[in-house]
C-alpha cells in the first residue's frame, strides 16, 4: 500500500458522497488544481501565464512604474522570479524598464500601452473562467463557497 492509500484508509471524511474514502483535503487540492489548469490554458491563448498576469494587475492597480523589489514584495515571490517575469514581459512589449527618478541604482517595471490592453484582455478571460464556475453552482452554492474559502484562507 503506497503513502496516499494508507493516508486515505487512515482518514475518515466528514463528507459522504460516492469518492468516500478521499480525505477533504484531497478534494480541495485536486479541485485547485484542476481550476488552475483551465485557468492558465485559457491564459496561454492570449500568450500569458498567471505570473506575467499577476505583475501586469500590480502594475495597473499601482498607476506608477515600480522598483522590482515592490513588485516581489507584492507578488509574494524572491525578485529573481520577478525580474524573469518582467523580461518575459518586456520581451513581449508590456511592460518597459525606467530609470528611477530619485535613485540610479533602483529600476522600475512601467506598464506599456499594450501591456495595459493585455491586462484588460486577461481580466476577460478570467471573468469568463469564473462565470463557468458559477455556472454549475446556485447563487446560494456560490455564496457559501465564497464563505468557506474565505474561511479556508484567513
Amino acid at each position: 500500500m503506497n503513502d496516499i492509500s494508507s493516508l486515505e484508509a487512515s482518514t475518515s471524511s466528514p463528507v459522504s458522497t460516492a469518492d468516500a474514502g478521499i480525505p477533504l483535503i484531497f478534494r480541495i487540492l485536486g479541485a485547485a488544481r484542476e481550476l488552475q489548469t483551465r485557468l492558465e490554458s485559457a491564459l496561454d491563448e492570449i500568450g500569458l501565464s498567471t505570473g506575467k498576469v499577476g505583475v501586469l494587475k500590480t502594475l495597473a492597480q499601482a498607476g506608477e512604474p515600480l522598483p522590482l523589489s515592490e513588485l516581489a514584495e507584492c507578488s509574494k515571490c524572491v525578485r529573481s522570479n520577478v525580474t524573469q517575469l518582467v523580461d518575459r514581459l518586456e520581451a513581449d512589449g508590456l511592460v518597459r524598464r525606467v530609470d528611477d527618478p530619485d535613485d540610479r541604482r533602483v529600476t522600475r517595471a512601467s506598464l506599456t500601452h499594450e501591456g495595459r490592453k493585455a491586462f484588460i484582455q486577461a481580466k476577460k478571460v478570467i471573468s469568463l473562467q469564473e462565470r463557468e464556475i458559477f455556472r454549475v453552482l446556485s447563487d446560494e452554492e456560490a455564496a457559501a463557497l465564497v464563505r468557506v474559502l474565505e474561511q479556508l484562507t484567513s
